[in-house]
């Protein structure tokens, strides 16, 4: 198991050690970033379904979201379409953007890929511009990397 340094992502190391579903995995990860990362408005995954080429929603904590994005749209898709996190400051600014919460105004995304395979990604919105740092991309980005640790 690779060392994992931040505190949240020592937790999510241990609350999904020993457990294979996928649904509570994310369930339950999304639940920590939404009980410890401050201002924030929506924390959760989106899975890649590689039949119709698409992310659609898995486990969050929010306000009632999208369920289809195709990969390459909006910032989900592109992130995932990219293999790149997307830390964007302004969403309104993002050509291309899916406003599913109005009161979102930031967003990162982290992609997850498993053994060099899509597995989907992790989207966290926020009502305030400029919400996400390089601290928090680099945390997200080791959280990702702990929670895909556990995918068999």
């Amino acid at each position: 198991m690779q060392e994992v340094k931040n505190l949240v992502n020592q937790q999510l190391d241990a609350l999904l050690t020993g457990e294979r579903d996928q649904v509570a995995n994310m369930a339950n990860a999304s639940a920590l970033l939404n009980q410890t990362l401050p201002n924030i408005n929506w924390v959760g995954f989106y899975r890649y379904e590689s039949k119709n080429d698409e992310l659609i929603l898995g486990p969050f904590q929010g306000n009632v979201a999208c369920i289809h994005i195709k990969n390459g749209n909006g910032v989900c898709g592109t992130a995932l379409k990219e293999q790149k996190v997307l830390r964007v400051a302004d969403v309104n600014s993002f050509a291309g953007h899916i406003a599913c919460d109005a009161n979102s105004r930031s967003e990162i995304v982290i992609p997850l890929f498993k053994d060099g395979k899509p597995y989907g990604v992790l989207d966290i919105d926020s009502p305030d511009l400029d919400r996400f740092t390089e601290d928090d991309e680099r945390n997200l980005t080791e959280f990702g990397e702990v929670f895909l640790s556990h995918v068999d």
